[in-house]
């Protein structure tokens, strides 16, 4: 007996000595694996969190004017920026524990397990707040072991690499809300029209529900079951001692104000200036087109909504219905290259083509100014003579001959200066200047104003018959509107990234390309265009828009068989306009001729409405002359016409008209303009 009670003792011991060591190697081969697991998972590093969000478009103003999405509406916000109220409802209902736990609620998993056999059939989840998380980026929702195992594996990852507030923060952002909103920003602002930060309880209560299950608790989908399932969950944040049971009553009964729409799905805001900036995002900051379209940008332009929507009445209420004309407008800030307002055709439905931007057409005679300048700096002045008579120019290269004819075939038949030639739009004059200065001088100074496209160096340069893009022409004159600094059109003044931090920053350009005093005389002859005083033997290129001018303006109109040009600024504001067909086809009715000038005129006067009239000041280095516009020389008394004329300082006439005297008459000399004194010369004397 006592043998038989010994081998049982010694089988015992033996099995219970197998029992420890199984359990012993099973806990080494479990703290095995779970060593190997987090080691792997160290070495793998912080999983990204990035996920596919809108990226928002702001004008000058930091109002929204469009976004990027897939149909996923999301937008970032930090955790700071969401309401305290919809932080506790969402950990109250979806993880109470989740500050305590590192990614796995051991006793919850438990609970739910308990509860799933004694119901015989799944009925309770126990997925954290992190396993949601690491499910909603990188898997699918399947419910196949490998999913689970991934999942575990990334919940892993995710907790060692991240703080509970990055993880709450990227969860909050990232959960689906229902009729394609993702993220709580996307969600406030579709049920409730408010951001995230500025919900209340009773609205936090009934958003945090939503996720269970969103084509079932949606309020928009079942209001009954929404008001359930926010009762429940008001229950739980006062069980979880997030609010108390009085709170909890008022929110249960508080009104509710369901939006339901998208905030910015109706925003078709300047659609060709908004593909303007995307491809200025993917061309000049090298982004590719998922970053672009679902990386979170928030892209702050240049565009103002109000000289936008003057730019597009303009052209809707000018140009008739009738009319297959198209056009293409750029206006811009001189100072700073911002462009303000852009339109790239009639009809972005109907055609995408920017024509502001994309289209290359013949300037015509806006081009003068550039080789005027040009001629300033070889030592024309306003008030270098030339013939204007038809001229047939032969070249000794085996070229053939070119005959330049001027609008209606109307010369002066003799002498002209360059402010008149400028101002009357004189072919004769611009071609003999372009030769006399060499065919490659404007080709050279085109580029120095920024003109991208390549000119020919043929005497007919002159006369623009080398394509151009509307926004590098308003680009060059702006040169001549801030007194010589090159500008490049602008059209992104910042990004940021999802993170909110800036990837790019405008920079401004200040570099001096023109000489200011040349750049001042140029900008005072081109006000010739609208002064009567400049008529000679035809009509100033602006006579038809003088009687709508309520400011000054300098400026050049121009045009081709089939294009037609304005281009003019103030000190403030720069706008190119140009119409025609996209098949080249001539513009043969006079209404339609007058389209460029008239959208031009309308749109300054109008986007100028509220801004101070500003004068164009003259540069240091200059000096103001009246002279006989006919003779270039200075005006007397007698003379019929004079002119306030700038020249640089030194070349100025010396010679006085005596065109209209009498042999014995003398000479009255016209008073030179008054400068004002600086103040302090004003206050102390001097």
């Amino acid at each position: 007996m006592e043998l038989m009670t010994d081998q049982r003792f010694r089988k015992t011991v033996k099995y219970l000595r197998a029992l420890f060591f199984i359990a012993l190697i099973s806990t080494a081969l479990a703290m095995l694996c779970y060593l190997s697991i987090t080691g792997y998972a160290k070495l793998l590093g912080a999983p990204p969190l990035a996920v596919p969000q809108s990226s928002l478009y702001f004008s000058d103003d930091e109002t929204i004017i469009g976004e990027s999405h897939s149909g996923q509406k999301r937008y970032w916000v930090a955790l700071d920026d969401i309401s305290p109220s919809l932080i506790d409802a969402t950990l109250a209902i979806e993880d109470r524990r989740f500050y305590d736990h590192s990614g796995f609620d051991y006793k919850r998993i438990a609970g739910a397990a308990l509860a799933d056999i004694k119901a015989l059939a799944k009925v309770q989840g126990a997925s954290t707040i992190t396993q949601q998380y690491a499910r909603n980026l990188f898997l699918e929702h399947d419910k196949t072991w490998k999913r689970k195992m991934n999942e575990a594996f990334y919940t892993i990852r995710i907790e060692m690499n991240y703080s509970k507030d990055e993880i709450l923060e990227g969860y909050l952002n990232t959960i689906y809300y229902g009729h394609g909103a993702y993220g709580v920003q996307a969600a406030s602002q579709f049920y409730f029209g408010k951001n995230a930060k500025d919900l209340n309880l009773a609205e936090a209560s009934i958003l945090a529900g939503v996720p269970k299950g969103p084509g079932l608790y949606s309020p928009l989908t079942s209001f009954d079951k929404a008001k359930q399932r926010q009762q429940l969950l008001l229950d739980s944040m006062v069980k979880n001692k997030s609010i108390n049971a009085e709170t909890a009553a008022l929110a249960k009964e508080a009104p509710l104000d369901i939006i339901g729409e998208h905030q910015h799905d109706s925003l078709v805001t300047a659609p060709y200036f908004q593909d303007a900036v995307r491809n200025a995002l993917k061309t000049q900051l090298n982004l590719d087109e998922r970053t672009i379209e679902l990386g979170g940008l928030r892209v702050y332009t240049t565009l103002n909504l109000k000289q936008q929507e003057i730019a597009e009445e303009t052209v809707k209420k000018l140009i008739s219905e009738e009319s297959e004309i198209q056009t293409g407008l750029v206006a811009l800030d001189p100072k700073t290259g911002h462009v303000k307002a852009m339109v790239g055709g009639r009809d972005y439905g109907n055609s995408s083509f920017n024509r502001a931007i994309q289209a290359v057409r013949q300037p015509g005679s806006t081009i003068k100014p550039l080789l005027y300048y040009a001629a300033l700096e070889h030592g024309f002045t306003p008030s270098t003579m030339m013939k204007s008579e038809i001229t047939t120019f032969r070249f000794d290269d085996g070229r053939p001959e070119y005959t330049p004819h001027n609008f209606n075939n109307r010369y002066a038949g003799g002498e002209i200066t360059m402010a008149q030639a400028l101002a009357l739009s004189d072919n004769v004059y611009a071609v003999k200047t372009h030769l006399f200065l060499g065919e490659d001088t404007l080709m050279k100074t085109a580029d120095r104003f920024g003109i991208t496209t390549e000119q020919d160096m043929v005497p007919s340069l002159a006369l623009g018959t080398s394509g151009v893009r509307v926004i590098d022409i308003a680009g060059a004159y702006s040169l001549f509107a801030n007194g010589g600094k090159t500008v490049s059109p602008v059209l992104i003044k910042k990004v940021e990234n999802h993170k909110g931090d800036v990837i790019f920053k405008a920079k401004k350009a200040d570099e001096q390309v023109l000489k200011p005093e040349l750049a001042s005389v140029m900008t005072h002859m081109l006000t010739g265009i609208f002064d009567k005083k400049l008529n000679g033997y035809a009509p100033v290129t602006g006579s038809t828009l003088i009687n709508d001018m309520t400011r000054p303006y300098a400026g050049k109109s121009g045009s081709t068989e089939t294009d037609s040009w304005m281009v003019g600024y103030t000190p403030q504001l720069v706008t190119a306009v140009w119409t025609g067909y996209d098949q080249g086809k001539p513009i043969d009715l006079t209404v339609e001729k007058t389209y460029a000038k008239n959208i031009w005129i309308h749109f300054m006067e109008n986007a100028l409405k509220d801004e101070p009239v500003k004068d164009f000041k003259a540069a240091k280095g200059t000096v103001g002359v009246y002279i006989n516009p006919d003779n270039g020389k200075i005006a007397t008394d007698n003379c019929p016409v004079k002119r306030l004329t700038y020249f640089k300082t030194g070349t100025e006439p010396t010679e006085y008209c005596t065109d209209h005297l009498d042999d014995n008459e003398p000479i009255k000399e016209e008073p030179k303009p008054s400068k004002k004194k600086p103040w302090y010369k004003r206050i102390f004397g001097g």
